[in-house]
């Protein structure tokens, strides 16, 4: 192979000193504090429909009067109130005498409208469900909901319009969501995640205003293989508590139960068993469900009623018993109980838009208010367009309802990776055909928070999104950058994470060709250091790079030592241990390449060997055992950053 270190062009060519002087890519021009500029408008995730700016920032005093209207929750009031002691207050009260009046209520109070209008704010028509008004201005701050949901939403704006220095930005919002369902299926094969994991991950769904999570890990027994059986009282109080913990955060919890592989359709002790697992988790205050046939085989039976009952096994037979099935859990267990939601299902046909016997069957049988789940075009689809959208309403005879395999990585070709590339590659406009958004996570709870950031922004507002805005806003909240943060230790935290997030930026499809590159940022570098080294000015090029190599050589400890969240540190764990190789790996290849500038063979050549056995230890740290399927050997910009290495030191 020939490398591109062989030989320096004699030409200087202007753009390629001016490269050398351009930041590119996330890392350079990222925004990495929370704090405000006069007149700028603040971050806040998922982008609110309309934000704008009322005047100066509000001031936060010692002392300050919360006033909450009837109908506002615990869990709002609570929210509100820690957001106000973050931001300095060390006195709450409820009568007159502060300077500072936060109001906290339905819209549809008076009492709330009028402390909006007095804030500055904008009373706007009525609202969707979900949505909310605030305004914060004038002295006064007020948070207005459509209903609870929105009352919450606002509480959660209010946190991130704190800047962490006693000022709260001073902004006006009208916002509600444009996808009904937002949020989480915890669907991976694999270890399921922790009770510790899914506490934490409810809490987290709250922050960024996601409504769903729906509970059906594959290798959870109760959930798939052992449906029939009831749930052991140990883990009934897990699920107990878990449910308590998502009512909290204004987050549905979605009971899953997965029967296909052995459910006998026309056995009514099968469906006695079924409605009994449900009916358990009823008990707990579960009042959405789900019926998983995924994954699963349409070509035999599991008893030969059903073959009497629905003939041959056939797809068109398949679909047949499944849209009975369904349709009698819709009518005579939901539809007999108080509060619960449509049924929802994902069908053994997923991952396409193909019209087909199966899919006929049950867009003419299928009670309309189930909610059919797609996958998109393929079971990993490389991106999702409103067109391909449309198609699937009419194949299903609805709305459908997206399970996104993005970040899961349970699969071959995501062996050894994090997936933590932003959420990329679906359609603006996609809310007009969907009924709702579920992203499938990784293993790995904490670090899937990366991609879920991103889909919780775009189901909310799915036409003002940008993926790159949305990744850093990701990478601030795991390094905790909010109200008392230290600004200074967290930009550095930050500037870390997105460096290891590009090293981790491959997403890949069942295909060969990946939907999102490998380390963009990192390439691009590279791709300026060659043309620079090409054209002759190897020292400036060395000087360009050697930053962003010790960048990537120390981002390993500054996020181990200043990462809020420390599951994300935990689940990072052996990729933070082979980036810190890799880095040291890079650095030594750049010495090398200065030595060889110097004419100094022997130096170059040591230097260059130091690297070769950096980059081998790296390869040899593997996943964390039993934590993620298929597990394997960690991959850190591959395909990028070991090719640099190799052709540095095949240039010799």
């Amino acid at each position: 192979m020939r490398s591109r270190f062989r030989t320096l062009a004699p030409v200087t060519v202007l753009f390629t000193l001016l490269a050398l002087l351009l930041p590119t890519g996330a890392v350079a021009t990222a925004s990495t504090t929370t704090a405000t500029a006069p007149g700028a408008l603040p971050v806040v995730t998922p982008r609110p429909q309309e934000m704008s700016r009322i005047g100066a920032d509000v001031h936060v005093p010692s002392r300050v009067r919360l006033v909450i209207s009837d109908g506002v929750d615990r869990p709002t009031r609570d929210l509100v109130t820690s957001v106000l002691r973050r931001a300095g207050a060390s006195r709450i009260q409820d009568g007159p005498g502060p300077k500072l009046t936060v109001t906290v209520g339905r819209i549809a109070d008076p009492r709330v409208e009028r402390a909006l209008r007095a804030a500055g704010g904008r009373v706007p028509g009525p609202l969707p469900a979900e949505g909310y008004a605030l305004a914060a201005g004038r002295g006064s701050v007020a948070l207005a909901g459509a209903d609870s949901d929105g009352t919450y939403y606002a509480a959660q704006t209010l946190r991130q319009l704190v800047s962490g220095h006693r000022t709260i930005a001073s902004v006006s919002v009208t916002d509600h969501p444009l996808m009904p369902l937002r949020g989480v299926i915890e669907g991976f094969y694999g270890s399921p995640w922790t009770h510790a994991e899914r506490m934490d991950q409810l809490a987290f769904y709250g922050d960024v205003k996601m409504n769903t999570y729906i509970y059906a890990p594959k290798d959870d027994p109760y959930h798939r293989e052992k449906w029939r059986e009831p749930y052991p009282a140990a883990k009934l109080a897990e699920l107990g508590e878990l449910v308590r913990q998502a009512t909290d955060h204004h987050v549905r919890f979605t009971f899953a139960v997965s029967p296909g592989n052995s459910i006998c359709y026309s056995d009514p002790s099968d469906l006695a068993a079924l409605e009994a697992k449900l009916d358990a988790v009823y008990d707990l205050g579960v009042r959405s469900f789900s019926m998983p046939l995924d994954d699963i085989s349409y070509t035999r039976w599991n008893c030969e009623s059903d073959r009497a009952t629905y003939g041959n096994p056939s797809s068109e037979a398949a679909a047949k018993a499944q849209s009975d099935l369904l349709n009698t859990v819709q009518k005579t267990f939901l539809d007999e109980r108080a509060d619960t939601r449509p049924l929802q299902m994902v069908p053994t046909e997923y991952g396409d838009v193909t019209d087909t016997p199966y899919k006929r069957v049950l867009r003419e049988r299928l009670d309309s208010r189930v909610e059919v789940m797609w996958t998109g075009t393929d079971v990993v689809p490389p991106r999702i367009t409103v067109a391909d959208a449309e198609r699937a309403a009419t194949v299903w005879g609805r709305k459908v309802f997206v399970w996104d395999n993005y970040p899961v990585n349970d699969y071959g070709q995501a062996e050894g990776r994090l997936l933590l590339a932003p959420y990329d590659a679906r359609e603006p406009g996609l809310h007009r055909q969907l009924s709702g958004l579920v992203l499938n996570p990784m293993n790995q709870a904490a670090a899937s928070k990366v991609a879920l950031f991103g889909g919780a922004d775009f189901a909310w507002n799915d036409t003002g999104y940008d993926a790159t805005r949305t990744w850093e806003a990701a990478a601030r909240y795991l390094a905790g950058d909010g109200p008392g943060a230290h600004p200074g230790r967290t930009d550095g935290t930050v500037r870390s994470l997105l460096a290891f997030f590009d090293t981790q930026h491959l997403a890949p499809t069942f295909g060969a060709e990946p939907w999102q590159p490998q380390a963009p940022e990192l390439a691009a570098r590279l791709d300026r250091f060659h043309t620079a080294w090409e054209a002759g000015h190897g020292r400036a090029a060395l000087r360009e790079l050697r930053p962003y190599a010790r960048l990537l050589a120390a981002a390993p400890e500054r996020i181990r030592a200043g990462a809020a969240d420390r599951g994300f540190v935990a689940d990072s764990t052996p990729w933070l241990d082979a980036l810190s190789l890799w880095g040291r790996a890079l650095e030594r290849t750049l010495d090398a390449l200065g030595a060889r500038l110097d004419g100094d063979d022997a130096q170059a050549a040591g230097w260059f060997a130091e690297a070769a056995a950096d980059a081998r230890r790296a390869g040899e740290i593997r996943t964390i055992p039993g934590e993620t399927r298929p597990e394997g050997p960690v991959r850190i910009a591959d395909g990028v950053l070991d090719t640099f290495i190799t052709e540095a030191a095949e240039g010799a």
